[in-house]
C-alpha cells in the first residue's frame, strides 16, 4: 500500500468510524466499537477494498493514533472526533497543562475571537500541547494560526478536560476570556508538512 492508498484509507476509516458508519451499514456500540468483519463487509458495498492486514496496516502508521484495536483484534473504533449521536466515548476527566493549543485558519479568527471556541458537529473541542501540532491542523484549512488556550485556569475554574488515548486534550468548548492569539511559533514551523494529520 503506497502512502496515497494508506492516506485515503485512513480518511475513509475516520469519516466511518467518527460520522456516518450508517452509510456502510456499520453498527457503532455506545463507546465508538465496530466489528471489524462488518465494517470489511460495508466497505466493499462501496467498492472499497479492506482486509485485516490493510486495517492494521492504517492503525500502526497513522503518527496521531486516530484509531485504537481491542485487545481481541477483533473491533476498531476512533480515538476521538466523533459527530455520532449514539457514541458517547467516557474519557476519564484530567487535570490539563497550564496552556494547551488549537490550531486554526486565519479566516476564522475574528469569529473564535467573539464567540470563542464551540465543538460544532464534533461532541469535543481538540487541543493539543504542542504547537506544531495545531499549526499542522490549522494549515488544513488555510493561513494556519495557532491560540493559545489558558486551560488550566479553566479547569480551575470547573471546565471540565479530558485526554483522549492519542493524547489530544479535549474539552466541551473554550470561553473567549481565556483565548489568545500565539503571536510567537517555533522557527519554520510553517515548513513543516501537514503529514500530522488532523485531530
Amino acid at each position: 500500500m503506497n502512502n496515497k492508498q494508506l492516506n485515503e484509507t485512513s480518511k475513509f476509516l475516520s469519516y466511518i468510524l467518527r460520522h456516518e458508519p450508517h452509510t456502510i451499514g456499520l453498527q457503532l456500540d455506545a463507546e465508538g466499537w465496530a466489528d471489524i468483519n462488518s465494517l470489511i463487509t460495508g466497505a466493499a458495498k462501496e467498492g472499497r477494498v479492506l482486509d485485516q492486514a490493510i486495517i492494521q496496516t492504517v492503525v500502526n502508521s497513522s503518527d496521531k493514533k486516530r484509531f485504537t484495536l481491542s485487545d481481541d483484534g477483533q473491533r476498531i473504533r476512533a480515538a476521538q472526533g466523533h459527530s455520532a449521536p449514539d457514541v458517547n466515548l467516557q474519557h476519564i476527566e484530567k487535570e490539563p497543562p497550564e496552556f494547551l493549543y488549537h490550531g486554526t485558519a486565519t479566516r476564522f479568527l475574528e469569529s473564535i475571537l467573539q464567540q470563542g471556541l464551540i465543538a460544532g458537529s464534533r461532541h469535543h473541542v481538540h487541543l493539543s500541547q504542542e504547537t506544531l501540532t495545531a499549526i499542522a491542523v490549522g494549515q488544513r484549512y488555510g493561513k494556519p494560526v495557532v491560540l493559545k488556550i489558558e486551560s488550566l485556569r479553566m479547569y480551575q475554574q470547573g471546565f471540565k478536560f479530558f485526554q483522549a488515548e492519542n493524547s489530544v486534550w479535549l474539552t466541551e468548548a473554550v470561553p473567549v476570556n481565556f483565548i489568545s492569539k500565539q503571536n510567537q511559533l517555533p522557527d519554520s514551523s510553517l515548513d513543516k508538512n501537514t503529514s500530522t494529520a488532523s485531530t
